[in-house]
């Protein structure tokens, strides 16, 4: 289980081609869901490609020694967005799918708030084989679970003055 760095440049060509991977699908939706804090990039890189409305959910599971133990996952009760989203068919997204536990909660909580929802789907960039949860779209399938080092991790240890530091 060795541990999977991933650099900016890295980070944001997956995010490409997982909306390629999305549109050469032929699936329409209607609105895309971000899972945060995880997916806010992807969903607001695939918002600005696809012209779609984006609505943020947070969730929260990764809270226990400085964010690398799951605990308990906290949904919030309501989708942040500018303007109701449309009903119809939803794209969820998020980085990656560890366990499962999110897109198995999430999924159906989302179908019960929101009686307009005719289909959700799913895409992440990383499914890890413990998970057991299967998203419909995602890149790399990763049997061994490594923990990912994804490139905006660098600011969980860091404060302004750590920029002050760097930029002087």
């Amino acid at each position: 289980m060795k541990d999977l760095y991933v650099s900016w440049d890295e980070y944001n060509r997956l995010i490409e081609k997982l909306a390629l991977k999305v549109w050469e699908s032929g699936w329409h939706f209607d609105a895309i869901v971000c899972l945060a804090r995880g997916g806010l990039r992807i969903g607001d890189v695939m918002s600005r490609l696809f012209d779609r409305p984006l609505g943020v959910l947070f969730t929260s599971s990764y809270r226990d020694n400085s964010g690398t133990t799951q605990s308990r996952l906290i949904i919030a009760d309501h989708i942040s967005s500018a303007a109701p989203l449309p009903p119809g068919r939803w794209l969820l997204v998020d980085d990656l799918v560890d366990s499962g536990a999110t897109l198995v909660e999430v999924i159906p909580m989302l179908k019960s708030r929101h009686p307009g929802l005719e289909e959700i789907r799913s895409a992440v960039l990383w499914r890890k084989g413990a998970s057991v949860a299967e998203p419909d779209f995602y890149l790399e399938y990763l049997p061994t679970n490594p923990w990912i080092h994804q490139p905006f991790e660098e600011y969980d240890h860091m404060g302004p003055s750590d920029l002050k530091s760097r930029w002087g």
